[in-house]
């Protein structure tokens, strides 16, 4: 089963503008990196990524040990193909996005039926929450969020 990082607009009731992104390996990002990223509008990190392709190449070249420039390329490529997810989910949350939650599903409709039918439940079980006071489960910090990947996943605001 795929988990889908859930973000949601920052628009009331945005839960049907709502964006689902599948957490795991992209293999175009792992090969063109820079292109699946511009692809993606995520403008700062494809200038990140290309400055540091660039720098490797730059090094490599003086120190005159081409084969670690295709090391190096290849292991940003894997990089940003594993963290891929995290990267959308980061950018979407500078702009404003809130970090709804997980779903798990085997494809991307059905986590998109689960993630609305959790919604209408959540819709109807908030003011009865509100009204009761909720105590931390013991043992886990205050304010912890599960996390996917190296980079993690802004907490629900």
């Amino acid at each position: 089963m795929a988990s889908y990082v859930v973000m949601e607009p920052p628009v009331r009731d945005g839960a049907e503008k709502a964006i689902l992104i599948r957490d795991g390996f992209h293999f175009l990002a792992c090969v063109f990196p820079v292109f699946w990223l511009l692809f993606h509008r995520l403008w700062l990190e494809a200038l990140g990524v290309l400055a540091a392709a660039l720098a490797l190449g730059a090094a490599s070249s003086y120190l005159g040990y081409d084969p670690l420039a295709i090391i190096a390329s290849l292991a940003l490529g894997i990089f940003i193909g594993l963290e891929g997810a995290a990267l959308k989910t980061h950018a979407l949350s500078r702009r404003g996005w809130r970090h709804w939650g997980v779903v798990e599903a085997e494809t991307r409709d059905d986590a998109e039926i689960r993630y609305l039918a959790l919604n209408e439940v959540v819709a109807q079980v908030e003011p009865v929450l509100a009204s009761v006071a909720v105590k931390p489960v013991r043992g886990s910090p205050a304010g912890a969020v599960p996390a996917l990947g190296m980079l993690g996943y802004p907490g629900r605001g």
